[in-house]
């Protein structure tokens, strides 16, 4: 049965052999996936972007990460490989895939012909979300749903945040003035505030002299004395 919306997903086929290339492809195709076929690692790193050279460029402590002038214009929700290639195994792509931040979120399942434990645990241990032994199965293929869904939710919820960050940005570099300016609207009352009080001092000063003492209140007095004349 297939399921809906797997015309959605896109995966990357790697494989240097023609035939299970193709064996893969028909599968992925009959799952209503779309399907993108590279017959190396190297090949398929150039397809998702990464450019080695230019990112060393613009972060030398990082050099796997993808290049924004060679990202291809279909998103890929999935990566399955073979593991023995020339030059750059399975391995090795899931290893430069998990090691750049701008692929590691990219599901990555590894294909191989030979079952050795240990290449197996290896492979799941370095982030490989599936190992498939050759050939590769109808059922396997249908195992592939569950990690991109997942993956898929993922993306979908990190965009969720930074999209709630973007707006929440605004409103508290508004209310992040709004306080600077009350703050600053305080600071030039103070002054005034301060004036008038000092202004109100004075003036009840000057208000208190005039109200002192009158002069015949402060005049001695000489009641009962005769004034004696030659």
């Amino acid at each position: 049965m297939v399921m809906a919306g797997h015309e959605l997903f896109h995966v990357l086929a790697v494989d240097d052999s023609l035939i299970d290339r193709k064996l893969i492809e028909r599968l992925l195709k009959t799952s209503s996936y779309q399907v993108t076929t590279v017959d190396s690692g190297s090949k398929a790193l150039e397809f998702l972007g990464w450019h080695e050279d230019h990112e060393r460029l613009i972060n030398p402590n990082e050099t796997t990460s993808v290049s924004p002038n060679n990202h291809q214009e279909v998103e890929v929700n999935l990566v399955i490989t073979d593991y023995c290639m020339p030059g750059m195994t399975g391995y090795d792509l899931l290893k430069k895939m998990k090691e750049s931040s701008s692929l590691r979120n990219i599901p990555v399942v590894i294909m191989s012909s030979e079952n050795v434990p240990s290449r197996i645990n290896r492979c799941l241990e370095e982030g490989a979300e599936e190992f498939f032994l050759k050939p590769v199965r109808k059922s396997d293929v249908n195992k592939l749903s569950t990690h991109m869904m997942k993956s898929k939710s993922s993306k979908d919820k990190e965009e969720e945040e930074d999209d709630d960050d973007d707006i929440e940005k605004p409103e508290k570099q508004l209310q992040e003035k709004q306080e600077q300016d009350d703050q600053k609207e305080e600071e030039d009352e103070t002054p005034q505030s301060q004036q008038q009080q000092q202004s109100s001092n004075n003036n009840n000063k000057r208000k208190s002299m005039d109200d002192g003492p009158s002069p015949d209140r402060t005049r001695p007095r000489y009641n009962g004395l005769s004034v004696m004349s030659n």
